[in-house]
């Protein structure tokens, strides 16, 4: 397959600042903490003030009633000041408009597909071209269940290091890789990862199709489209992968999604705070994987 073209991190950074001048991005300030749990130094991001907490329930709420009434799909169209650019002919890539992190990023199939169909060949491909431009770990939530939040298939990407840490699982998946697939001791959860020789997408295709049969997620056609059996979460960056099979979607009110398996978890407020160190971050994923 050839090379896609994809925006640059100029690209992302300029677009960043123009959605941020015009009121269209809206930022989450936290607060950092570490907690380290099974030798993983743990990211713990708490919304900052009250201010923002009540604007994050609000937007919940919103998002929990926009659900229940008849659903629009916001990547299409797109908000123009959010969408960074074209990937080849099949994705775009999109700022998230609600974001934690900065420079969080969407990646969109430009016609809808559902989030719950497998990741395809074309899909890496988009996402190579972008990790090709900027050093970042890409992830998918499988479903809504794993912490998705519409159904119009999207990969997503943060940049590397996270808010200048580096990423607290890669040690581990590091120290444990060996050729096929492979697991790290040290992680609680269940979950499958592989070494990548290359960021071929061919390639990460075919390791990404056996972690899934390693996890248990099988293919299930639904009207000729190959579709997940069952809820997970990817990471991806330029060197692994790595899929964790989803149970639930919440642990004691705590949102799970696939940054909390790379070890980056975010809480509302200082209850869901406390349920985290009480819990330990690994307990917590293990409840929000399958045993």
């Amino acid at each position: 397959m050839a090379r896609m073209n994809a925006p640059s991190w100029q690209d992302v950074v300029t677009q960043t600042q123009r959605a941020l001048a015009c009121g269209a991005l809206r930022s989450f300030d936290t607060v950092q903490s570490v907690i380290e749990d099974g030798g993983v130094r743990f990211l713990l991001r708490q919304a900052a003030n009250l201010a923002r907490k009540e604007e994050a329930s609000k937007l919940a709420a919103k998002a929990t009633a926009e659900a229940a009434s008849a659903w629009r799909d916001p990547f299409s169209p797109c908000e123009e000041a959010l969408r960074v650019g074209d990937i080849g002919e099949r994705h775009f890539l999109l700022l998230n408009k609600f974001n934690v992190l900065a420079h969080h990023l969407l990646i969109v199939t430009t016609d809808f597909e559902p989030q719950e169909s497998l990741i395809v060949e074309d899909d890496f491909a988009a996402l190579f071209a972008c990790l090709e431009r900027f050093e970042g770990l890409g992830f998918y939530n499988g479903g809504t269940v794993a912490g998705s939040s519409q159904p119009h298939k999207h990969l997503q990407i943060v940049p590397l290091p996270l808010d200048g840490h580096t990423l607290p699982i890669e040690p581990f998946i590091e120290a444990a890789h060996t050729s096929g697939i492979f697991r790290a001791p040290q992680f609680a959860f269940a979950h499958a990862a592989a070494w990548l020789d290359n960021d071929d997408a061919g390639n990460a295709h075919a390791t990404y199709l056996q972690l899934m049969n390693a996890i248990g997620v099988q293919p299930l056609d639904v009207a000729g489209v190959a579709h997940q059996s069952a809820p997970y979460n990817l990471l991806v960056t330029r060197r692994w992968m790595l899929a964790v099979p989803r149970s639930v979607s919440h642990v004691e009110g705590v949102a799970v999604n696939a940054l909390g398996f790379a070890g980056s978890l975010f809480v509302r407020d200082d209850a869901q705070r406390r349920i985290v160190e009480t819990l330990g971050p690994m307990k917590l994923l293990a409840n929000a994987a399958i045993s």
